[in-house]
């Protein structure tokens, strides 16, 4: 996205649904992860577009601009062959061709999905649903990006499931409201992936000077 003279960076994130409200909840609760990065004053503009194909979709439409992200989620462990080759991954998986024009380093992948992240602040989690949370998350330290999709969520529903204040965890009632609350500090050292992601937008975004409001 260019405007007046200077250049944005653009995140195409997989998530939200087909409704407004949770678009507009997912935009927030990222926004406020990014601003806790560091990324104040620098602010990338988040789409929340929905599925994941939707977000390849949206990402392929604006690809021409080497500021355009893609932001999904892997689904399943990434191959060792695919280290630092998300495309690759993507075309295997999905079937998904990287776009003529493209850097690899604007496909991004959350690993193993989203609700991954949330396992690196089990604090933030406990904090936020309150009284009946069952501390059961792995051990600090362990590849959170090792953990398949299916297990990340049970590690979230055994955990809330006795919570009184709030229902056992649903994601579209909770996971983006966690986001907003976990820290990005303990996420960046969560794995290969996510210190790419953040790598790769600490490099493009200080040379944006766009703190775009979502």
């Amino acid at each position: 996205m260019v405007k007046k003279g200077v250049w944005t960076i653009v995140i195409y994130m997989e998530g939200g649904g087909d409704t407004n409200d949770l678009h507009t909840e997912l935009r927030k609760g990222m926004r406020l992860f990014l601003q806790k990065a560091g990324f104040q004053g620098m602010m990338p503009k988040v789409f929340a577009c929905g599925t994941r194909n939707d977000a390849y979709r949206d990402f392929k439409n604006a690809s021409c601009s080497g500021h355009a992200f893609l932001l999904v989620d892997s689904e399943e462990a990434v191959a060792k062959k695919h280290q630092d080759k998300p495309w690759q991954h993507l075309k295997e998986r999905d079937g998904w061709e990287k776009p003529e024009g493209t850097e690899n380093d604007q496909c991004h992948l959350m690993v193993q999905c989203m609700e991954s992240w949330f396992l690196t602040d089990e604090d933030a989690v406990a904090n936020y649903f309150g009284q009946g949370f069952k501390r059961c998350f792995p051990q600090q330290g362990q590849n959170i990006e090792a953990i398949a999709k299916t297990r990340v969520g049970q590690y979230l529903k055994d955990a809330t499931k006795d919570c009184k204040t709030k229902r056992p965890y649903d994601k579209g009632d909770h996971s983006f409201k966690i986001l907003g609350l976990i820290d990005p500090n303990k996420v960046k050292q969560a794995g290969f992936w996510t210190k790419r992601f953040f790598g790769t937008l600490e490099k493009h975004c200080t040379h944006s000077t766009n703190d775009v409001s979502q």
